[in-house]
């Protein structure tokens, strides 16, 4: 194993001498330094140093895309027990109907609304968010225009729906 791992490392520097090579005779033949701004730019950004930026609106449906898709995963347990309580039998089905009246445990009814509202909307953000990016993927359109409009809709559409099922689960209608 020790003379593949040597012959490995060497072909390893090689490729690494040759790469650094071709910048070199790259930059020599076309007369071009690295630029001030290239020099400057910021390494790796954290979630929070992202707050302190103005983010466009598909940056924005897209971080929701993703916090949708994680709180389904982290909910996925409660998403289980709410199906099998409502579809086990009707004793359980009364029980389940009862949590949101009367709560659960040491949870209120209303907390326990509100968790399943936020389900709802993560369920409708990340239906309508992966349904643009299906359709983006298909048609190849990724110009600024369309993101901004496909991202505006799924924003809104997932909202307007949340509201309205929202609504009904709060007993408005």
């Amino acid at each position: 194993h020790r003379q593949e791992w040597q012959a490995f490392r060497a072909t390893l520097l090689h490729c690494n001498k040759m790469l650094r090579f071709s910048a070199q005779l790259l930059t020599f033949l076309t007369g071009t330094r690295m630029t001030e701004t290239a020099k400057t730019r910021p390494g790796t950004m954290h979630l929070w140093e992202a707050t302190q930026y103005r983010m466009p609106l598909a940056a924005l449906v897209s971080i929701l895309h993703r916090a949708s898709g994680l709180l389904l995963f982290l909910l996925l347990p409660f998403i289980v027990w709410m199906f099998d309580a409502s579809v086990t039998s009707e004793v359980s089905f009364d029980a389940f109907r009862s949590v949101f009246i009367a709560g659960a445990w040491f949870l209120p009814a209303w907390f326990v609304k509100l968790v399943v509202l936020a389900l709802i909307w993560a369920t409708l953000h990340h239906i309508i968010a992966g349904l643009r990016h299906l359709y983006m993927d298909a048609t190849h359109r990724v110009d600024k225009d369309f993101g901004r409009r496909t991202a505006a809709f799924t924003l809104a559409a997932s909202l307007l729906l949340t509201l309205l099922l929202g609504a009904k689960l709060f007993g408005l209608y």
